[in-house]
């Protein structure tokens, strides 16, 4: 019964996420279908991740190599058909040979020695997941992404040198400042190195992130409650 109840818990929040997600795009004259959900499932167990996969929901993300290997490549999540999974975290490099065999996409490239890396494991013929890269839009001190003013020079290097599947542009605002301005500063870098992906939005304020051109969202304590 506790099962039940949780998988009830899930889809409605899922269908909660799911209408405000159309609220915000039919605001700014968007479809909600540029909006791809992705379910933050880092630290809750696989059985949330079916609950909401049988909801239809696809897409997962998790934020640490080790965890999601332990996770996803168990026997309950290899039954499932058709789930793809994000990586949102900060990724060492000593993890990215695992990572590039597990994640379809990475949105948290955000420094030459990683972009080498992958570089590298391309060389070696491994598959390298399609790539956001990173900015530190808020220039905190000490906090993953690449400065704004050498996004365009980092942008290029992973295009031209490394070879790399850039797509967009991901962020993490400054909690003690207001997104909006951030999500509009990534949108502009983004349509200035012709990317056309957004990754930026979370639990608190995606409906502000697809106001400003979002096409992923990353929703975890929405979907799936407060984690312990």
């Amino acid at each position: 019964m506790e099962q039940q109840a949780r998988e009830r818990e899930l889809a409605a929040r899922l269908r909660d996420v799911r209408q405000r997600m159309a609220r915000a795009a039919l605001e700014c004259g968007r479809r909600v279908e540029e909006v791809t959900l992705v379910a933050i499932s880092k630290t809750f167990p696989m059985s949330d991740v079916l609950a909401l996969a049988a909801q239809g929901q696809s897409i997962f993300g998790e934020n640490r190599v080790q965890e999601a290997k332990d996770k996803w490549r168990g026997e309950s999540g290899q039954s499932v058909a058709g789930l793809r999974l994000h990586f949102v975290g900060r990724l060492q490099s000593n993890k990215a040979r695992d990572a590039v065999a597990l994640f379809d996409v990475l949105h948290s490239l955000d420094r030459p020695k990683l972009a080498q890396t992958l570089a590298r494991l391309a060389q070696e013929g491994l598959p390298v997941p399609r790539c956001f890269v990173q900015v530190n839009t808020g220039e905190e001190q000490g906090k993953a992404g690449v400065l704004p003013d050498e996004l365009d020079d980092f942008v290029s290097a992973c295009r031209q040198e490394y070879r790399l599947p850039i797509i967009g542009l991901m962020c993490l605002p400054p909690m003690q400042e207001e997104a909006s301005l951030h999500f509009a500063l990534l949108e502009n870098l983004a349509r200035r190195n012709g990317l056309a992906s957004l990754s930026m939005g979370m639990s608190a304020d995606f409906e502000a992130a697809i106001r400003h051109g979002a096409t992923h969202i990353r929703v975890g304590s929405e979907l799936f409650g407060a984690r312990g």
